[in-house]
């Protein structure tokens, strides 16, 4: 899902759909079902010390604050190279576990967030260290950790198990069906939600692999996803796996506040926060190699290379959706990815996305020939009501998108981001509790 229908019209109106390669309805079925001792600590690494430790180089060393008084870490934070997804199912039914864990989970990726390690975990009875220690050495790295909290927590099958039902907010919906959705029960759905990303891949899976341990006993792994990014030199707008520039049109400034964070239609608690809708959304890469640039270009309606809208010239240009070529066909066609999905198709809504690619290998299909790649989009989109955005755009572009022959989702999940823990001694979700 790129950064932006109606039936398709005669000429260069509209792309045709795929015959060539692994086709998007044949993916799934080609796929399946799925000793450091005391010197490391007298070099200056120290448990949840208030000593973080300094290790060299350019980006290691670079931090993003856990704590805050607006929204969490990792969503408008400049996006990192790698992150680290997990979805969780709760175990208990215990709110006060449900809240210590928060509060435990709050505390730890302060200390990750500054480059410490972390202190024993509380439920994690079978640890027999208190932390793994594989980042040492390896610096903060820029890491962000972001909780997110799903419908599960507030009901499940009409179960108030926590007696936070009355709390749930209404934009916190449960996600419709959407036409060709081919969703994996293993990547779909979750009671709560980590999202690590840094700079350097091991200190994002260290994040996540240290909060997970904390929550024995009160929730455990449901799925997870590593994603990839352009690597931190690397400037502008990454490039997903198709080779297009993603994320072009996101809301800035004060488009924020109207588009991204909970306002005063949201409980207190959610005011500031967010509302995450996340895709795993596999490409049919071998089907997307065959087409030239140039068809290529026509399905998202932007040239390749600069980014720019077609039949302009740089990829700030703005995206003119009445420009015709000589026959009067539009130059960009009605269901070009990037017209179905801009904010004049869409009632003048706008949705924040950050996506990572991912690269799970090949398929297990037997005869494959090329191998069929199990690679795609983390697509994580933000937005202040997802009834206003994620939900109605997607619609949309389901029915209609020209890239949607190419493209297969297969996990899904919603999910409640409160703002941050305001300071030491507060945690992610805190109010929802009080």
């Amino acid at each position: 899902m790129h950064d932006e229908g109606e039936a398709e019209d005669e000429g260069r109106a509209s792309i045709p759909a795929s015959s060539n390669g692994l086709s998007r309805r044949g993916f799934l079925a080609s796929v399946g079902g799925a000793a450091v001792g005391a010197g490391a600590f007298a070099a200056g690494l120290k448990l949840a010390s208030s000593d973080a430790p300094v290790v060299g180089g350019s980006y290691r060393n670079a931090t993003e604050s856990f704590y805050g008084s607006g929204p969490q870490g990792g969503i408008v934070t400049s996006a990192q190279s790698n992150t680290y997804f997990a979805s969780l199912d709760v175990s208990t039914e215990k709110r006060r576990d449900l809240e210590d864990l928060l509060r435990s989970w709050s505390d730890a990726a302060a200390d990750l967030a500054v480059g410490r390690l972390v202190s024993p975990a509380p439920f994690g009875a079978r640890s027999a260290e208190p932390d793994s220690m594989e980042v040492i050495g390896l610096g903060s790295a820029r890491l962000t950790v972001t909780f997110g909290l799903g419908p599960g927590i507030f009901e499940v099958d009409g179960v108030d198990r926590f007696g936070l039902r009355a709390r749930r907010p209404a934009a916190l919906v449960d996600l419709p069906t959407f036409p060709f959705d081919e969703l994996i029960a293993q990547k779909t759905g979750g009671d709560l939600t980590i999202q690590a990303c840094a700079d350097d891949p091991q200190v994002a899976f260290h994040a996540v692999r240290e909060l997970l341990r904390m929550a024995e006993g009160v929730a455990s792994i449901r799925w997870t996803q590593v994603g990839f990014n352009e690597t931190p030199a690397s400037t502008g707008t990454p490039r997903n796996l198709q080779g297009f520039k993603d994320g072009t049109i996101n809301p800035a400034g004060a488009q924020l506040e109207e588009f991204v964070w909970a306002g005063a239609e949201s409980p207190r608690w959610m005011r500031g926060g967010t509302y995450l809708v996340v895709r795993r959304i596999h490409i049919a890469i071998e089907d997307w190699d065959t087409r030239s640039v140039s068809e290529q270009e026509q399905v998202i309606g932007r040239h390749k290379v600069s980014g720019a809208p077609l039949g302009e010239s740089a990829e700030f240009d703005a995206l003119d959706l009445d420009a015709t070529d000589s026959d009067g066909n539009p130059l960009i066609a009605v269901n070009a990815h990037v017209r179905l999905a801009s904010p004049k198709e869409n009632r003048g809504q706008m949705i924040l996305r950050r996506g990572y690619s991912y690269n799970d290998g090949v398929s297990a299909a037997v005869g494959t020939n090329p191998p069929a790649y199990d690679a795609g989009l983390l697509f994580f989109s933000y937005q202040r009501d997802p009834r206003k955005g994620f939900i109605p755009i997607f619609q949309t572009l389901a029915q209609n998108d020209a890239l949607s022959q190419f493209t297969v989702h297969t996990g899904s999940l919603i999910v409640a981001v409160p703002p941050a823990a305001l300071g030491p001694g507060h945690y992610v979700g805190e109010s929802l509790f009080s």
